[in-house]
């Protein structure tokens, strides 16, 4: 049982990871679209992966994912 949950919750990083590249690629792709947007507030400019949800909910999974897998890991 411990070794099928250890093998699942790499298998769900690796989703996260992979989703999580392919946002970020994604939204590089986007620059034809920087014209029709509105002008972006500075503080955001700064602080451009901490202000996106999507990017905060890929590093939030995977860090639930990661005290999971040591959670278990440690428990068994």
């Amino acid at each position: 049982m411990a070794q099928l949950t250890f093998t699942l919750s790499i298998i769900a990083i690796f989703i996260a990871v992979i989703g999580g590249v392919y946002t970020f690629r994604l939204g590089r792709q986007q620059k034809w679209q920087e014209e029709l947007d509105a002008p972006i507030p500075e503080k955001v400019q700064e602080h451009v992966f901490l202000r996106n949800p999507i990017f905060l909910a890929y590093i939030s999974a995977v860090l639930l994912a990661a005290i999971a897998i040591f959670y278990l890991a440690l428990r068994y």
